[in-house]
């Protein structure tokens, strides 16, 4: 599971790029309209929070706190995204991807429970008798 959260880490690191180009194209499009939208900035929002959920990813793959920080910035990332979409349609989508994330996030910190250590037979222990 620490090399899911490394590679959506690295894909959200990916996608900042391509949804903040995007963003900025809706949000020019937007003020040049005067249709009064905000959708460029929610997607500028959305990017700035998917490229922080893909930092916090990465650097703290090994950790379930760091690991259930990103899932609460995929979440509002995905809050953000589905309601703030609308002349800008692709931040619907970038926004259930976030929500994917998310859900992928939660179950990794599930399933990512410690084991108990194994104590090898034949290995003296440190109890004295």
């Amino acid at each position: 599971m620490k090399t899911l959260r490394m590679i959506v880490g690295i894909i959200c690191c990916a996608l900042f790029f391509a949804i903040m180009f995007q963003s900025c194209a809706a949000g020019l499009g937007n003020s040049l309209s005067e249709s009064g939208e905000t959708s460029g900035t929610s997607g500028f929002f959305v990017a700035i929070l998917m490229l922080i959920s893909g930092i916090i990813g990465i650097a703290g793959r090994k950790s379930n706190g760091a690991t259930i920080t990103a899932a609460v910035f995929f979440l509002i990332a995905g809050l953000l995204g589905t309601t703030g979409a609308g002349s800008y349609s692709d931040l619907k989508v970038w926004g259930f991807l976030c929500y994917i994330f998310c859900a992928l996030f939660i179950i990794s910190v599930l399933f990512s429970r410690k084991q108990p250590k194994k104590i090898k037979a034949g290995t003296e222990s440190n109890i004295e008798e």
